[in-house]
């Protein structure tokens, strides 16, 4: 595991830069999330994205240059980038998606429970994609202190299979900041992630034989059982407390359509995660390739890098503390992001950005309304210790 970098233990004054922009931020920001969640965004559709990608380019500051460029996954619509030139050196970029994992079936538009802003894909990200565009209306009004801020707003970041096309397009920027959830350590320090787990995407394809499953059964090849052993194989390597911190976790499957036919094909589909990519691919090792006389053929549809830059922002931390006035704590966390496509060439990346909540990827994802103005001051304390230097 990594040394958590802590910094700010007293609290103290917020830099005015940051106060006041976290109260402009946060005067919009209920009302632009609720724009954002009412079009519901599912991962794949064109239309939607182009919704939301509009919605975010009216909310971008007035000075920035808004384009669209090709997404990584060519069926989608093009992502977003909104940029910021300025007099100054330093080079950062802030980093969102806009596409959820609700189908539109599942849709829920934006609501207020007690504390609680209820709607889908609210955390996951509309929230940080919010505070990010604030986050960039602030930095307009910075110009000397960088030569460009950029925003990238992706379509695709929930399933998406295509190489991740924008690393090279931003290699060599001063800093990265990515706008996922937010969260607070047990001992109440403000977190911000520096290290994320490497993700992969299993996908089991068995062939087997049909037969009538009253008559003839034993004369069938049965792929839903060679799937379910294939299922049982990758949840055995699951081991989060072992060495790689590995999660394997079968999420799909899919066989047979009929009640009364042995199914001769399939599919599963299993989430892995680990700290290193190498364990992640050990798992495409423990599926067998024949189970019960079906075949099954194993690959790796997806395969995301880890992160970690705890060594290259303790600096950051400690400056955005003292932005802050309270303490801000470098934090690991399990679950993918585009953060770490950019770690590997923009060393001082950080992720975690974003409004704090819950419940991501269910029907009753939430925000928490207040952290909208307590993470957006947050965001922008990193952003400011992003502006001063490395």
């Amino acid at each position: 595991m990594f040394a958590k970098t802590l910094a700010g233990l007293q609290s103290g004054a917020v830099l005015p830069w940051v106060a006041e922009s976290a109260m402009e931020i946060a005067r919009r920001a209920e009302r632009e999330l609720e724009a954002l969640v009412a079009i519901s965004s599912p991962s794949g559709d064109r239309q939607a994205a182009e919704e939301c990608a509009s919605v975010c380019a009216v909310l971008a500051p007035d000075e920035a240059t808004v384009e669209r460029i090709p997404c990584s996954s060519p069926d989608h619509a093009p992502d977003l980038v909104a940029r910021l030139s300025g007099t100054g050196a330093r080079r950062i970029l802030l980093v969102g998606h806009i596409d959820t994992v609700v189908a539109h079936a599942e849709h829920r538009p934006l609501g207020r429970d007690g504390e609680k802003l209820v709607g889908s894909g609210s955390v996951d990200m509309k929230g940080g994609v919010v505070l990010a565009l604030g986050v960039l209306r602030a930095v307009a009004r910075r110009r000397a202190d960088f030569a460009e801020a950029t925003l990238l707003l992706v379509c695709d970041e929930e399933w998406r299979t295509a190489p991740f096309a924008h690393t090279d397009r931003f290699a060599g920027w001063d800093a990265c900041l990515c706008f996922e959830a937010g969260e607070r350590t047990p001992e109440g320090a403000e977190g911000i992630v520096v290290r994320r787990k490497a993700a992969g995407t299993i996908k089991v394809t068995a062939r087997g034989r049909a037969a009538h499953s009253g008559s003839a059964p034993d004369r069938g090849r049965n792929a839903l059982l060679a799937l379910a052993a294939a299922a049982q194989a990758v949840a055995a390597r699951h081991d989060p407390g072992g060495p790689s911190h590995l999660t394997a976790v079968p999420t799909m499957l899919h066989a047979g359509d009929a009640f009364n036919v042995v199914p001769d094909a399939g599919a599963l589909h299993c989430d892995v995660r680990a700290d290193a990519l190498d364990a992640v691919r050990e798992v495409v090792h423990a599926v067998p390739g024949e189970v019960g006389g079906a075949a099954l053929t194993t690959e790796m549809l997806r395969l995301w890098p880890g992160m970690d830059a705890s060594a290259t922002t303790p600096g950051l931390i400690e400056r955005a503390a003292e932005a802050l006035g309270r303490r801000v704590a470098g934090v690991g966390r399990g679950g993918a992001s585009d953060a770490s496509h950019f770690a590997s060439t923009i060393p001082v990346t950080v992720d975690g950005l974003g409004p704090r909540g819950g419940l991501a990827h269910n029907p009753g994802e939430f925000v928490l309304a207040e952290t909208l103005h307590s993470r957006a001051e947050v965001a922008l304390a990193v952003t400011d210790a992003a502006l001063a230097g490395p």
